[in-house]
């Protein structure tokens, strides 16, 4: 008995739902799609193009490094590997890094390096990590395990045993921070999937305290919030703290596939010769890419001028939050930025693209989330927060 199956539009799994547009080119801060109609792209990639679309330095580093090898693996050493590594180390707290290939892959392994720590170096049983509601840490089934919101769970069970939630800048929750089998908390320091929450200094201080007190480690994912998304190069460097562990991904290859954690030599000591691995992780095209970013954003006062456009672009979204009822709320840190509304955040969107050629992404149900490359022009700023008007003031008539 044979079964007939739906035919379907495209070979490619539905795990997406698809903005009806297909893009063909990009280049600073715009888009083009198979007609060639320009969209301001406030998006980035989601916090991925930090740079922009194909900026200059990146594109003439890789295509230099297309001419000279593409992979050779990890047992051999990578010069792009080890520049990008130290220059991670010289801009941050950290000793050491470990390249991989995603945010997930990040986190992933930011996890096995926790546990790992917790039960070779400490001689410990722990295992536990902490995370926080409305948390996002990735896909995987470790990453999911850890992500604290059922939408991201639900059909996967049973889950990967070890982590515990907690309410997100809930001091009182904090007294249940720390038990005896906990090795370690996981926090964003903008909860950027999650609805654009920036965790509070105090909140935050507080809990560092307790796991510095108990010995238990504080990893922060910067998968989104890192590369100068937020103001610094990481958001922890404006909490006032030292994580013993960081992620990094998305804006770190300006669009090319990479992931990377960072860790101070006590803590990385667990990852040994086969404690941890990636056939592609620090390959030369992706650590070509992330230096010519990271080299980038680093130079001169490039994160110093992103500063002052950040400034200015939440000057004029403060005033579309005073002259709109719609607008409940301005929020986030940086480039990383939330607008509350009252109605559906997608239909929002659907009109920012279609009537006014602004692509903007959400961030739950009812949170538009916008997230400008940081060499954003102030041209552009104006043209989007007149948009961005426009847009309000059709919604509210």
């Amino acid at each position: 008995m044979s079964i007939k199956l739906k035919q379907q539009a495209s070979n490619v799994m539905a795990t997406y739902n698809r903005f009806p547009i297909t893009l063909t080119k990009g280049k600073g801060s715009y888009v083009w799609d198979e007609v060639d109609q320009s969209y301001l792209d406030y998006t980035s990639g989601i916090a991925t193009c930090n740079l922009g679309h194909v900026p200059n330095m990146v594109k003439k580093a890789m295509q230099q490094q297309l001419d000279r090898l593409w992979h050779c693996s990890n047992l051999y050493t990578i010069p792009s590997q080890e520049a990008l590594a130290n220059e991670l180390v010289q801009h941050t707290v950290f000793d050491q890094v470990f390249f991989c290939n995603s945010g997930a892959e990040a986190n992933e392994a930011a996890i096995k390096l926790a546990r790992r720590y917790a039960q070779t170096v400490k001689q410990s049983n722990q295992y536990e990590i902490v995370t926080f509601k409305q948390s996002f840490h990735g896909r995987t089934l470790a990453t999911l395990a850890a992500t604290a919101q059922e939408k991201i769970q639900t059909g996967f069970n049973p889950l990967m045993p070890g982590f515990r939630y907690l309410p997100y800048n809930d001091k009182d929750a904090l007294t249940d921070l720390i038990r005896p089998e906990t090795c370690a908390v996981m926090l964003e320091l903008v909860q950027g999937e999650g609805g654009v929450i920036s965790a509070d200094p105090s909140w935050v201080q507080q809990l560092v305290q307790q796991c510095k007190e108990n010995e238990v480690l504080v990893l922060v994912d910067e998968i989104q919030t890192g590369i100068g998304r937020t103001g610094p190069l990481f958001a922890y460097q404006d909490y006032g703290f030292e994580p013993d562990v960081i992620s990094v991904a998305k804006g770190l290859g300006s669009g090319f596939p990479i992931g990377a954690i960072l860790a101070k030599d006590d803590v990385a000591q667990a990852f040994q010769a086969g404690s941890h691995g990636s056939t592609f992780g620090g390959n030369p095209l992706a650590t070509t890419a992330g230096l010519a970013t990271l080299q980038m954003i680093t130079d001169s006062n490039f994160l110093q001028a992103s500063t002052e456009k950040m400034s200015y672009f939440w000057s004029g979204l403060k005033q579309l939050e005073d002259k709109y009822r719609a607008i409940k709320l301005v929020k986030g840190k940086g480039f990383l930025i939330g607008i509350e509304v009252e109605e559906k955040a997608i239909d929002y969107v659907t009109k920012a693209r279609e009537d006014y050629h602004l692509l903007l992404l959400v961030a739950g149900p009812h949170v538009l989330r916008i997230l400008p490359p940081l060499t954003t022009t102030q041209a552009e700023m104006d043209t989007a927060l007149t948009k961005l008007d426009s847009l309000f003031l059709s919604q509210s008539s």
